[in-house]
């Protein structure tokens, strides 16, 4: 068995942004034209009118100010709400292999690596874009790596549990270094009229670079110290979305086919697991809570991710224990605390522990403890 490395870290991030201010400017009008449309019906009880958003309540509720998107013209239209990305013909990259590669290219350089190098791609996100030809397999053609691909969904876990699948593949020897990205288009599945949610999500990619320790050149490596995975059924995060829809005509459109959750028992079940999680995994592999330097977090929610922390170290943590970068990118679903580990690593010195952690739908939870060379 081969011990494993994460060498390369690499980050993606869409040129447009949106402000809380640009959303709910959208919603309102959105609002404000659905309540002046259906008043008749409102006024008589068999239509509930529409309540109007607004700035604190987006970032009491999430600690989000603002997120990068793929389209912004297309969400804040008040008659489209919808991000508009135009169809590629299959002689073109699509545009999860296009925002993979350019994450990859990062991850790559960081680590000292090429693409010959590469042995296997996984592609790990919530939101694919179609079931097949396999996503990695189009990123690994387009990066010119030899070798295996697949995808992978375990909804905002998938970046954790693709680096354990990654760590397994380079222990056994079936491939010397393994790139995984998370490609993440979230708002292509949130429902903008919906004023519980429509704040939620952004898009981004990122990448990662699993090898063998042997071999790694990096400056830039971290010891996979070990991985632990937890899953558990929930249908309190859920999207009906698939190809069986068209099967029954009577869903089509309807809500479930975007995101949907119960964000209250969401929070009063996950939190606790997680801190369980970590708690377990750390004691497994004989270190104390107090041996962490930095908590690496999926970014979904900032009250969630306070009370996570606090529960793990008995006291609200410090910014550098748990970084936050939810408050300008959102919720980027498997990409978030990968985007936190990629932005916050490089200060901690040599010999220092860290957790990367992700929590999401599934109930799925991963743990990935790092030491740093």
């Amino acid at each position: 068995m081969h011990n494993v490395v994460i060498s390369g870290t690499g980050l993606f991030t869409p040129a447009n942004s949106i402000s809380n201010e640009e959303l709910v400017e959208s919603f309102n009008a959105y609002a404000r034209q659905f309540n002046a449309d259906n008043a008749a019906a409102i006024e008589r009880g068999e239509v509930e009118a529409l309540a109007e958003s607004s700035v604190a309540f987006i970032e009491k509720a999430s600690g989000i100010k603002s997120r990068f998107v793929i389209d912004k013209a297309g969400i804040l239209d008040p008659q489209r709400m919808v991000p508009r990305i135009p169809e590629r013909s299959n002689d073109e990259w699509g545009i999860l292999c296009e925002m993979a590669v350019a994450a990859a290219r990062e991850a790559l350089e960081r680590a000292g690596r090429t693409p010959a190098d590469i042995d296997g791609v996984i592609v790990a996100c919530s939101n694919l874009q179609r079931a097949y030809p396999a996503v990695a397999i189009e990123v690994q053609a387009a990066l010119g790596i030899q070798g295996f691909g697949y995808d992978m969904n375990v909804a905002c876990s998938s970046a954790t549990f693709g680096i354990q699948a990654a760590t397994a593949s380079v222990q056994t020897g079936q491939a010397r270094a393994v790139l995984m990205v998370n490609p993440e288009i979230c708002t292509g599945h949130l429902n903008f009229r919906d004023r519980d949610s429509h704040f939620i999500f952004g898009d981004a990619a990122t990448a990662v670079i699993i090898e063998r320790a042997d071999q790694a050149t990096s400056k830039h490596q971290w010891d996979v110290v070990g991985t632990k995975l937890l899953t558990q059924f929930s249908n309190n995060i859920r999207n009906n979305f698939g190809f069986l829809n068209r099967a029954a005509e009577e869903g089509i459109g309807t809500r479930d086919k975007l995101f949907v959750q119960e964000g209250r028992k969401v929070f009063k079940d996950v939190c606790p697991m997680v801190a369980e999680l970590i708690a377990e995994h750390l004691a497994e592999n004989r270190l104390n809570v107090s041996d962490v330097k930095r908590f690496w977090l999926h970014q979904a929610n900032l009250n969630m991710n306070l009370l996570i922390a606090r529960k793990l170290l008995g006291r609200d943590a410090e910014p550098s224990e748990a970084p936050v970068i939810l408050d300008t990118y959102a919720n980027t679903s498997s990409a978030g605390s990968v985007i936190a580990f990629h932005k916050h690593q490089d200060d901690l010195p040599s010999g220092s522990l860290g957790v990367l952690s992700s929590f999401g739908a599934g109930y799925s939870i991963g743990s990935v403890i790092l030491r740093k060379r």
